[in-house]
């Protein structure tokens, strides 16, 4: 099971694991417009907040649970990110939304709140660090580049932004996952039992955030791949900004290798299929380029629906943070979703199912390149390639935000040493 900082699917998934062991009390909490802080000083600095770091939550469905992102960031077994950070002298805000779906420049309103309340709350004149895991990451850095060009908002007084694993050049919902879970929503979103899992995770995919995101989108089975209207939305947004906030040292890591290296997802591959009760050899491919038939839908006794490709790179291969999904049952990822759902369908899924495939390619990750690019997408990186002033690639693709005593002590160290 992969303890990562943000579960993608979050409550909406089938079998998901539905508590966490409760995080320590804040120190301090504040209410916020739109989320919540939680504060946890630095046993150093004697119950004060002297040099606050702001870690915004991601993408996921519902509103952030305190609870698994403090397991994600501090118990996940592998690097006690708090602890690191609070041992370096620096205080931890931890930032959580009502609604991690809602559009990012609306839930950027929170950040820029909690960075004016962090600035009001700070005894000296030490300077922030803001960032964020995921689409955090995102939300963080339009808001700071926001605070820089609007007259009307105060000095964001940061010297640092940090993103982890964060889709700074788009994300991959793989076409052929949102056509079946839109295609199941369909002929089965009014059933008792799966019915409302259907529905949450294809309003998921369709929610503001995940438009956003996404490079390529489909709204419903047979619908076309491009990017949504609320993702060019977001990007006039953010270039109007400026893009990047500018006044900042810029740093941040990525899940995936800057080798060139993917995670084995053979493109053109069967990744899962399935057949019984309520379908008909219906199957899922990995993405491959050219005109591809990516996905086969039918429902038992109707005619097939084909999902149809063109001109799209072979992505679910690519180097980057994988899909992960906590499940008691294991990490399904992104086909190994789909398998279960065919499961719970009442189907028989063929074995060797490829359960996981490229979320965030490292090359978004780290801002060195366009995912829309097939060579890019596997060409090494370079140092001078990025966007980022400093970024550490994984040295394995290994789940998005996954939190590794690799990436995160490279981030500790480079925040301690401002």
């Amino acid at each position: 099971m992969s303890n990562t900082v943000v579960d993608i699917w979050g409550p909406a998934s089938p079998q998901a694991r539905s508590s966490f062991p409760p995080a320590p009390d804040a120190d301090a909490e504040w209410p916020l417009e739109g989320g919540r802080a939680w504060v946890y000083y630095s046993p150093l600095n004697r119950r004060q907040l002297l040099r606050p770091v702001i870690l915004s939550d991601g993408f996921s469905g519902g509103s952030t649970n305190i609870d698994q992102l403090w397991h994600g960031l501090e118990e996940n077994g592998n690097y006690r990110f708090i602890s690191e950070l609070h041992a370096a002298g620096r205080d931890v805000i931890i930032l959580g939304y009502h609604d991690r779906t809602a559009p990012m420049t609306a839930n950027a309103e929170t950040v820029i709140e909690c960075i004016r309340r962090a600035i009001a709350e700070r005894v000296g004149d030490r300077k922030l660090a803001v960032g964020g895991f995921s689409m955090g990451g995102l939300i963080t850095r339009y808001a700071l580049a926001k605070m820089e060009k609007d007259p009307a908002l105060p000095d964001h007084e940061t010297a640092t932004y940090l993103s982890y694993d964060t889709p700074h050049h788009g994300a991959w919902f793989p076409v052929s996952l949102q056509a079946f879970t839109h295609y199941a929503t369909d002929q089965w979103g009014d059933t008792p039992t799966l019915g409302p899992v259907l529905r949450q995770l294809s309003g998921l995919l369709n929610s503001p955030a995940a438009k956003e995101l996404a490079r390529w989108h489909i709204g419903k089975a047979d619908a076309e791949p491009e990017q949504a209207p609320e993702r060019l939305a977001f990007l006039r947004k953010l270039d109007e900004v400026g893009g990047w906030p500018r006044t900042v040292r810029k740093i941040g890591v990525a899940n995936g290798v800057k080798t060139g290296v993917g995670n084995g997802a053979e493109a053109g591959s069967i990744a899962v299929r399935g057949d019984g009760d309520t379908l008909q050899d219906t199957w899922l491919k990995i993405q491959a380029q050219g005109e591809q038939i990516v996905a086969r839908l039918q429902k038992a006794g109707d005619e097939p629906i084909m999902v149809r490709t063109s001109g799209l790179p072979e992505i679910d291969g690519a180097p980057g943070g994988l899909f992960t999904m906590q499940s008691p049952v294991g990490d399904t990822g992104s086909f190994g979703l789909a398998a279960l759902l065919m499961t719970l369908l009442g189907n028989v899924v063929d074995p060797d199912v490829i359960t996981t495939s490229c979320f965030i390619p490292a090359i978004s990750a780290v801002a060195s390149g366009d995912i829309n690019d097939p060579k890019a997408l596997y060409r090494p990186i370079a140092a001078g390639d990025s966007e980022l002033d400093a970024f550490h690639c994984a040295g394995r693709n290994e789940g998005h935000t996954t939190m590794t005593e690799e990436l995160g002590a490279w981030l500790v160290n480079e925040i301690a040493a401002e």
